[in-house]
């Protein structure tokens, strides 16, 4: 439960927040996404308040404006890499799906690999399908729940730094939920929560 959780976040930034289990971290993305809504006050994604829109209207807005990366990656495992990446283009019915997806793989160094099943990838290359297909879009935000949290330490900080290369190369707002310290630390902004409040915002180039 949240309670009287309030920020705005810059388009374009990088902001990690964090806390210990149960503080609330998960549930403040869910309701920043528009996958829950708040009993009380408002969420605006992109100037738009996801709480007057309908559960359809916000599964549009999703759909063009929002990227998502978990933990557990969270890939169809029938389909292989190229054609995880392609569903969110082929849901909108973009015509150019399979040849943006190739790029995307391209990109995150799995161009080679579009024809393998995720069973057939090791971890950090299944983040890096799931991480080509939250950006394949070009979403306005990205949203990320422990995306390292199932990597090891050398992986995951590839992943990390290859989330910032996408974030500073496209201008997609990133935001990633950790309770990794090292993590946290490649931020721009940090927002720390506990209890379901918010006890820190920390602007890392203010501080220095």
């Amino acid at each position: 439960m949240l309670d009287g959780v309030s920020f705005r976040i810059a388009e374009g930034d990088f902001v990690a927040i964090v806390g210990p289990s149960g503080s609330g971290k998960t549930t403040l993305l869910g309701l920043m996404a528009g996958l829950d809504t708040p009993s009380a006050g408002s969420v605006h994604l992109d100037g738009t308040e996801l709480g007057r829109l309908s559960e359809d209207e916000r599964a549009r807005l999703r759909r063009y404006k929002v990227g998502f990366v978990f933990q557990s990656f969270q890939l169809i495992p029938s389909l292989t890499a190229r054609e995880n990446v392609q569903v969110p283009l082929e849901l909108r019915g973009d015509a150019d799906a399979p040849e943006r997806a190739q790029a995307l793989l391209t990109r995150v160094g799995l161009g080679a690999r579009g024809a393998h099943y995720p069973p057939q990838l090791s971890g950090g290359e299944q983040q890096r399908v799931a991480l080509a297909r939250a950006f394949v879009h070009q979403p306005s935000i990205l949203f990320a729940d422990e995306p390292t949290g199932n990597l090891d330490a050398a992986t995951g900080r590839s992943i990390i730094e290859l989330m910032a290369e996408l974030n500073r190369d496209l201008g997609t707002t990133l935001v990633l939920v950790t309770h990794d310290p090292e993590v946290a630390v490649r931020a721009r902004r940090t927002i720390r929560v506990a209890d379901g409040a918010l006890i820190a915002d920390t602007d890392a180039e203010a501080a220095a």
